[in-house]
């Protein structure tokens, strides 16, 4: 009999990858994904298996008395995939596991091989980038799971699990429920804070100078400062004291005050000076090196304004798709090959000149050996030019492409060459006073690789002309004349806040955090509310502040940066196979002989230590003297100051509480002011200050019958009844546009028409009240532009549970995010919308999850005195003709009704005996996708369907299996 050809399992990490490979690999080959990691340590009590639940040491997942013995457990969304996975792994004859060449993959792969259990010859693939080159080299050049790297990666997982699972409940207990600690999260937060603590310390100093358009016989101009007067050298910003706004002591300086520039700039006007010297030097410019996962995001955020995880989700995508190499490194070398391509694109788009006269190296003293081994770049033996690539990529995935491709390029050009010129002017002013001045100039002689790229620019061609500042040319004992003279007036800046990119040049500078960490760690600080981004800047919260000062108070070296990267330095020796996993952990958790950190014993010896008032109360510089503290309550920050006490508004950054702005603040209203009945419904009328602003209430209940905030315009001391009773009308039913009714809302982000799941912007909040059908059509007829205006898209995948409502992954504009109507949360990087499973999905809402913009039909939530209600419920559609605003027709005015239990969800299990009510078709199509985890757009092609058509099936075999399973 013939043989019957080898038949060979590849798995990957995630679909969009295996389908990339796949078509590199001939006949023989199945490549299947793992859908991320198939199991982990429990993330919940309901994940312990029974005959674990009694352990002590189970809620940790790890059995501490064991050698830290991991529990790891395949979750329940991922149990029918590894069932899949080991029955082709059974019907292979051999398995390659080919994830992703770092760490993490490696424990990808580890795990793969311990659930699946294979009995066929196991062999690990490894490749950089996902060219048919590349992974035909690695098929042909397969290894064994390295070890020494499993078990690094598998220490860093124990290591976060025990220092989250430990320190975050202190957080919880002395600060505030829900808050988190992490190795490296808490040390990002620190150094969050302690820049803004250099702002809230921060005292400006001023000064005085002058600017002045010299002109030379030729009647050149070019600028010039004053900087001496009578022999002594002005004041400049280096000069002064950032904590008392004052010279430092010593400086031997004059401080020239506004009346003294202007009187000396009218004598100065027109006088003649003389150029005491012109000193000229060359200087060349070395191109930057190649990406790192750290720099492609600093450049991602300077250069397209992108954060850190959308750089990563686009720079996932050309990974998976072929079109870079990986993204995850610390590495700035590059193969021969990449050298190669760069420079032959070099000479035929730029010309031989352009092209470094040796090929370049670049060296990185990465201290982890262990991750990839290129820096990031195109793909392939030649580069594909960004505009040949125009049509086939996303806007996100073309522009850093474009990024990519050119600091690739030019990091094999030429050196940028040019002049610089220092020139020193005298003279006399007509009053009499001697004065030195300084201009200084540069010419590009030669761009070299500035031609291709200027960092921090999108555009180099503008970017060189900026960097040129060209001076006439100048010979020692010209004289010039003062043409013209302009005081100019200084003050010293505090130091500036952090921004993404910023924080992650910082976290690396100090060998803290890794290529993977960074763009999750950014999230995380910002999901736990313990920064918000202030146009580019992070600005930390109060909360931050009180989190940091406990942990540095009573846990320092959990926030201490050189501990932090000996940390890191530690997980790279067990991955170099210079130490061990277990003997690290127990030093790090109990302590061994005095040494290590001793985590356990050190919380337990603490706990009794912490006041969490003295920690809650955070010192301010600007309120010293005043009475005035800062605490951070159960319901946020607030001022106090004996009786009184203030709610900070959340747009207040922590160094912009001043005293004059903490006694306006105290000075507001705090208390409930009622203002009349409602004369419809007898209900009171109260208008409140909130945390989020003025409000008013009607009813006396909580929450109340309904509630609306003041418009921008509106005064709360000089709130009327009749202005609050229009407040409360809203929403209003504006009309009825053939079946679907037309509401005019007041929104987060202003007031706004909706119809449906459109919605249009109104020009002012009054219009809210005015506005008619007529109006409301031409609005609607109009194109639609910007967030919100657009009909909602169908969601890109639905997750079912039982006893709660289904929670859907829709496109947003920052990405795709989750959301189950009450709670949104965007996925990060790593979390892939087509590997993410049902339980991942819960986890990641009830996690970080936010409250997004309520929509028609919420509940108000419920009001404490010194906060803001949620926004207003819009009536339901059988009741808002009726009564659109709660308070239309004769009688007492409608309450809200609470919003009915949501209906119940179910599992596939659940489902799938009822798969009869539906159509061979609709069954394939649900069986294909809920069953075999397959996209409805790999599904269409076989039946037949086109996608659109596909989804609406889908979706309505879904509304047909949920209504059987319910006996309707």
């Amino acid at each position: 009999m013939p043989r019957t050809p080898a038949h060979t399992l590849v798995i990957v990490e995630s679909p969009a990858k295996a389908r990339t490979i796949e078509k590199y690999l001939g006949k023989g080959y199945t490549v299947e994904s793992s859908i991320g990691h198939i199991r982990d340590l429990p993330k919940s009590a309901s994940d312990i298996p029974e005959r674990f639940k009694g352990k002590a040491w189970a809620r940790l997942g790890l059995d501490i008395e064991n050698d830290f013995q991991p529990l790891y457990v395949v979750s329940p969304e991922k149990r029918q995939h590894v069932a899949k996975l080991r029955k082709m792994a059974s019907e292979a004859d051999e398995i390659i596991l080919a994830t992703d060449d770092d760490r993490e993959g490696e424990s990808i792969a580890w795990h793969l091989f311990q659930e699946l259990k294979p009995k066929v010859p196991v062999r690990r693939m490894v490749f950089h980038e996902i060219t048919k080159e590349a992974i035909q080299a690695a098929i042909a050049a397969p290894r064994q799971i390295d070890t020494n790297l499993v078990e690094a990666q598998e220490a860093r997982r124990a290591l976060d699990r025990l220092y989250g699972y430990e320190v975050s409940p202190v957080l919880w207990k002395k600060v505030a429920p829900k808050l988190s600690a992490g190795r490296v999260q808490s040390v990002a937060t620190r150094m969050l804070v302690e820049r803004e603590r250099e702002r809230m310390q921060f005292v400006s100093g001023s000064w005085w100078d002058l600017l002045v358009s010299a002109q030379t016989a030729a009647a050149q101009s070019f600028p010039a400062r004053l900087t001496e007067l009578n022999g002594q050298k002005l004041a400049a910003g280096r000069d002064f004291d950032p904590l008392t706004g004052q010279l430092k002591a010593g400086a031997d300086v004059r401080v020239l005050t506004e009346p003294e520039a202007q009187a000396l700039g009218q004598a100065l006007a027109g006088q003649a000076l003389t150029v005491a010297s012109a000193e000229e030097k060359p200087f060349t410019q070395r191109p930057y090196p190649p990406f790192i996962t750290s720099t492609l995001q600093q450049e991602g955020s300077r250069k397209l304004g992108f954060a850190a995880t959308r750089t990563m989700r686009a720079a996932q995508k050309l990974y998976e798709q072929g079109y870079i190499t990986y993204m995850r490194t610390d590495s700035t070398n590059l193969s021969t090959e990449a050298v190669t391509a760069a420079r032959t694109q070099v000479t035929q788009m730029y010309g031989p000149s352009y092209l470094s006269p040796q090929p370049r190296v670049y060296a990185k003293k990465a201290k982890n050996a262990q991750e990839a081994h290129e820096a990031i770049r195109p793909a392939g033996s030649s580069f594909r030019t960004p505009d040949s690539l125009r049509g086939e990529l996303g806007g996100d995935e073309w522009r850093l492409y474009d990024l990519i491709w050119k600091r690739t390029v030019a990091c094999q050009m030429a050196d940028a060459r040019g002049r610089s010129l220092r020139v020193r002017l005298t003279g006399r002013a007509a009053s009499g006073e001697e004065v030195g001045l300084n201009a200084s100039g540069r010419t590009i002689d030669f761009p070299g690789f500035l031609r291709a790229y200027v960092e921090g620019s999108d555009d180099p061609s503008a970017a060189l002309e900026d960097r040129e500042t060209p001076l006439p040319p100048l010979r020692e004992g010209e004289r010039v004349t003062a043409d013209s003279v302009k005081p100019e007036g200084h003050e010293t800046q505090p130091p500036a806040r952090y921004t993404e990119a910023s924080l992650v040049q910082a976290l690396e500078a100090a060998g803290i955090g890794r290529p993977s960490t960074y763009a999750s760690i950014l999230g995380t600080i910002q999901d736990r509310g313990y920064a918000t981004k202030k146009g580019q800047a992070l600005v930390p919260s109060w909360t931050a502040f009180a989190t940091s000062a406990l942990l540095e108070h009573h846990f320092a070296s959990l926030v201490d940066y050189d501990f932090t990267a000996k940390m890191e330095e530690d997980l790279d020796d067990i991955a170099g196979g210079r130490a061990q996993r277990v003997p690290y952990l127990r030093r790090f958790y109990l302590g061994d002989h005095g040494e290590g950190m001793a985590l356990r014993p050190l919380i337990d010896s603490k706990m009794g230590e912490i006041d969490a008032r003295g920690i809650a109360t955070i010192r301010v510089p600007k309120l010293q003297d005043s009475g005035i503290e800062v605490r951070v309550g159960r319901y946020g920050p607030y001022m106090e100051r004996g009786e009184q006490k203030a709610n900070l508004p959340e747009d207040l950054a922590p160094d912009e509480l001043t005293a004059e702005k903490a006694e306006e603040l105290l000075a507001r209203p705090t208390g409930d002011r009622p203002l009349g009945t409602d004369p419809d419904s007898g209900h009171p009328v109260v208008a409140r200050a909130g945390r989020y602003g003025p409000y008013v209430t009607l009813g006396d209940t909580n929450p109340p019958v309904r509630s609306a905030s003041l418009f921008p315009s509106d005064d709360l001391n000089a709130l009327t009844l009749e202005r609050a009773l229009k407040l409360l009308s809203l929403p209003r039913l504006v009309g009825v546009s053939g079946e679907e009714e037309v509401w005019a809302f007041n929104g987060k982000y202003g007031p706004y028409l909706k119809r449906g799941s459109d919605s249009r912007s109104l020009s002012t909040h009054e219009d809210l009240f005015a506005v008619g059908m007529q109006e409301a059509e031409a609005l609607f007829n109009q194109p639609r532009f910007g967030r919100g205006r657009g009909a909602a898209a169908a969601p890109l995948r639905t997750f079912e549970f039982e006893g709660r409502a289904p929670i859907f992954l829709k496109s947003g504009r920052f990405g795709p995010y989750l959301t189950d109507g009450e709670r949104n949360a965007t996925l990060r990087k790593g979390e892939e919308e087509a590997t993410l499973s049902a339980e991942r999905a819960l986890e990641i809402l009830e996690e970080r999850g936010k409250e997004p913009q309520k929509k028609a039909g919420k509940t108000p939530r419920k009001a404490a005195p010194t906060r803001q209600p949620a926004a207003k419920k819009a009536p339901s559609k059988k009741a808002a003709v009726k009564a659109p605003a709660g308070r239309s027709g004769k009688g007492p005015a409608k309450v809200t009704p609470a919003k009915a239990a949501p209906k119940a969800s179910f599992t596939w299990t659940d489902l799938k005996p009822h798969l009869g009510v539906l159509s061979a078709q609709e069954q394939q199509l649900v069986t294909a996708t809920r069953e075999g985890g397959r996209k409805v757009e790999d599904v269409a092609p076989e039946l037949g369907l086109d996608v659109k058509k596909a989804k609406g099936m889908a979706l309505q075999a879904s509304k047909k299996l949920n209504q059987a399973a319910r006996g309707e």
